[in-house]
This record gives structure tokens, sequence and C-alpha cells, in this order.
């Protein structure tokens, strides 16, 4: 049977069930504002941010790093980024080596420094790799930022990681599209606290 006005049921269902998950995000507001504050500190200091994903993560790792080193809105600052996802010479050879879960953390341990950020992005929040590297950037000092999905996983559950935010829906087409939203408020917000500089100096708490 073709589709019509008058049966909405299916057009309700997809709309229903990427509600809730934004909903989160809104409720969750002052969860990423702490975060994007740590971030612009960390840049304010000369730090760099560093992404990194798995599949379809690893193009929004190269989504986020451009748009960081590339703003789209003009008279906006420059930071600087990457993706450690970019360069298919570097990753098969360290996974070929060293095996594909420690592919970003090896990255992490030659280029990461203690005033970095580390932003590991994970549909369903189980990637071992990007857990691991993770746990390499909390152990070298770097500001740790994590994006999962469904329960958060692994990586939320994950000692010492300093920010966890959680897309809470287990389909993860609703996932990409949550992280998606959430990097680009990260984005936005990094550049609100640079246009206010007062707030990133140390006694200011975050």
């Amino acid at each position: 049977m073709s589709w019509s006005p008058n049966h909405p049921d299916a057009v309700d269902a997809l709309f229903e069930r990427r509600k809730a998950p934004v909903l989160a995000l809104a409720d969750d507001a002052r969860t990423v504002a702490e975060a994007c504050h740590s971030m612009a500190r960390r840049f304010h200091r000369g730090g760099k941010l560093v992404v990194f994903g798995n599949g379809g993560p690893s193009t929004d790792a190269q989504h986020v790093a451009v748009e960081f080193v590339h703003p789209v809105i003009v008279g906006k600052r420059a930071l600087p980024a990457l993706s450690l996802t970019a360069d298919v010479a570097t990753v098969t050879g360290v996974a070929n080596r060293v095996g594909l879960e420690d592919v970003f953390a090896h990255q992490l341990r030659i280029i990461g420094e203690p005033a970095d950020i580390a932003l590991g992005i994970s549909t369903d929040g189980d990637c071992a790799n990007v857990r691991r590297a993770l746990e390499t950037a909390r152990d070298l000092g770097m500001l740790t930022v994590a994006l999962t999905g469904g329960d958060g996983g692994a990586i939320a559950a994950t000692p010492g990681l300093d920010h966890v935010l959680v897309a809470r829906s287990t389909d993860p087409r609703v996932v990409k599209e949550v992280h998606v939203t959430t990097y680009h408020v990260l984005w936005e917000l990094v550049h609100v606290f640079f246009e206010h500089p007062g707030v990133l100096t140390p006694e200011v708490a975050s």
C-alpha cells in the first residue's frame, strides 16, 4: 500500500525516536558547556585538538578537525586540530605493525602533549581503540572528551576521563545525528569563550 498523508505513523515514529536524544542533549547543556570551557582553556594555553574514531566516526573526526582549522563562519578564529584518521598510510602502517586496537594510542604517544585535547568518537561507546587512545591521552595529561552513544559503553565506564557526552539512543543513525549537533555546539561555544577571554584565566573554575 502506498503512503499517503492519511497514514503518517511511520513519519511520526521517525521523528519521535529522535526527540528524546536531542532533548537529553539540551538537558546536558551544563555538562557540554563545561567541556567547551575546558577545551577553550587548553587552546588558550597553546594546545591542539586531536580527534579520532572508526568507520562513520572517522569521517566525523575529519569533519571536526577541518571546522576548527578552517572555520566556515568568516571571522571566527582558526584553532589547531588534526584527525588521526586522515592519513591512511599512518593508520594502516600502525595497524599492521602494532594492531588496530593501538592505532590511535600509538599516534598520541608520539604527537600528544599535556596541553592538548583528545576527542574520541564512538557510536556505541565500546570501540576498543578509541577507549585505549583516551586512556593514553589521560595518562599524558591531555584533556579527554568522548562522544558516545547508547548508555556510554566501556568508554563512559573508563576511570579518569574528563568529559563524556552521551547521545542516548541505540539507533546508530540517531547517535550520528546527535554527535554532529554536539560537536557543532562544542565548536561554537569554544569560540564564545574566546570572545570573552577573561573566562579563560587560570583562576576561573571550569
